[in-house]
Order: structure tokens, then sequence, then C-alpha cells
């Protein structure tokens, strides 16, 4: 099983799952058909499934266009706002892909229909992959758009908090310098979490991806899998795990917010190569 990251839009990821004997593969949350064109291109797979973690545009925007492009494409997903969705999936199903095993984990919150998917092969020596979305970020987790903090807690603690510790996590976006940042503010004299930042900072300047982490790895530095650590709660002045996970989260919402953000729609034209005609040089 091998993975293929993929940077698209401001900050987003997609991926690229390949079943290397077979050279089929699945994509996560394809949001740009045009860079994930390529990238099947380039690899000489065959698209066989689109798993898509919730139905946000920068995560689902190019489902149509990939179920044109290839008649009998499987769309997979929790929440009927998905487009092209063909297979609704519920919590603990599994899923498979010639040897790629998949199993479906319903984590509401950022969304009502957010699905995470939890892959791996079996015999393999290989740690196994989660596909978390915008509910688990490399040192954060997703903004509460549509749940609440039990929710988030459950999902946290419960459901990918109990997963295999060494699990690669592959989040839905690049945003772990900023997370790591309100991080140390909570646990200003936590070494993981300086260590993490001094990394994630390097490979920011080198324009690298900081994913995966591991599940292991987030349990150290990551604020929202530590509430009933002494520091988190005295941060937020509580000591109930549901109370200091909202908390964080609201601290988190207006910690040294972007003053300016590209306009989405501007990016994803530059992605879909909508502009290229007035770049090329003449």
């Amino acid at each position: 099983m091998k993975v293929k990251v993929i940077s698209v839009l401001e900050d987003n990821y997609m991926y690229l799952v390949i079943e290397e004997s077979t050279r089929d593969a699945v994509a996560v949350d394809a949001a740009v058909p045009k860079r994930l064109l390529e990238i099947i291109r380039k690899e000489d797979v065959v698209l066989r499934a689109i798993l898509t973690t919730h139905h946000h545009w920068d995560h689902a925007r190019g489902n149509e266009e990939l179920a044109q492009l290839f008649p009998g494409l499987r769309v997979f997903g929790a929440d009927e706002r998905i487009g092209a969705l063909t297979h609704k999936v519920t919590h603990g199903q599994e899923l498979t892909f010639g040897a790629i095993r998949v199993r479906c984990l319903f984590t509401p919150c950022h969304t009502s229909g957010h699905m995470c998917y939890f892959m791996w092969e079996d015999d393999s020596p290989d740690a196994p992959a989660l596909f978390s979305g915008d509910t688990l970020f490399v040192g954060g987790c997703g903004q509460f758009f549509e749940g609440t903090a039990e929710q988030m807690h459950t999902n946290l603690t419960q459901i990918l908090g109990t997963l295999p510790k060494d699990t690669k996590v592959f989040c839905g976006h690049e945003c772990t310098v900023r997370n790591l940042k309100f991080a140390l503010k909570v646990e200003p004299e936590n070494e993981m979490v300086k260590e993490k930042l001094a990394w994630a900072r390097q490979r920011d300047d080198e324009d690298l991806p900081t994913v995966p982490s591991t599940l292991q790895e987030e349990f150290l530095y990551n604020p929202f899998l530590r509430v009933t650590e002494e520091p988190v709660q005295r941060f937020t002045g509580r000591t109930d795990p549901v109370e200091v996970l909202r908390m964080l989260r609201s601290e988190r919402d207006t910690f040294k917010k972007p003053k300016e953000r590209p306009n989405p729609q501007a990016m994803l034209a530059f992605d879909w190569g909508l502009f290229e005609p007035f770049l090329e040089k003449k």
C-alpha cells in the first residue's frame, strides 16, 4: 500500500492510495481532478473508488467530474450532501480494495456526516494509515461547525484515540505550524511541542508536507488529545475533559487568525488551470 500525498488549493491534502500488486488506486478527498489525473497518469494506476471524508467543497468538489471521466467509479461517504455519492457507508463498515482493507469510522462534529477511513493490509509489516479529514490534524482538531465538544471528545478518545499507536495520520489540511504554535501557548514547557514545531517550520520553509504523523506522537504534543494533562487543564481553567476540549477549541478559534486568506474560488481556478492561457509565455 503506497500513499501519495497531494497538495492542492491553499492548504488542502488529497491522497491517492495505490495497491501495488494490481496498480489499482483509491482516492481520498478528490477535490481537484486535474491534479489527481496527473498523478494517476504518472503512477500508471487505475482509479477504482473515491473515499470522501465530508461534503465541504475543498474535499469533495471533484467527485462529479471524476465520476463522469470514469464510468462505474464508486464514491463512498456518510453524507447525502457529498457529490456523486454511490455508496453511503456507516460506522464500523469495512471495505476491501484488493489487499487494502478499510474500516469506516464515523466522527460527526466538524460536519454532521464526517467519516474517517482507517486502512491496512493483512500480513503487511507497514503501519496502518488513518485518513482523518478535518477531525484530527497534526497538532490539532477540526472546528465544531455542525457538532459539539462532547462529539469531538468521543471522536478523539474513543474512536480515533484507540487505534494502534503506530497508525500514520494523514489529515485534510496543512496547518501544523499554526496548530503547534497554539500548542506551545497551551504547554510552553512541553519539549515535544518545541521539537515538533521546529521540525514543522523547517518543513514549511522547504515547502514539504508535515504529514503523516503517528497517533503515538499526537498524544505527546496535540493539546486536543491531552485534555487530562495538568498543564492543559491549567491553561483552560477546567478539569472535566469535555470542558477542557471546549475551551481549547474556543481559544484556538481566535488564536492568531491570518489577516488575509486567498479567495478559495481563485485558488480553485488556479488548480483547475483556468488561468493557464493567460499565464503562458507568448
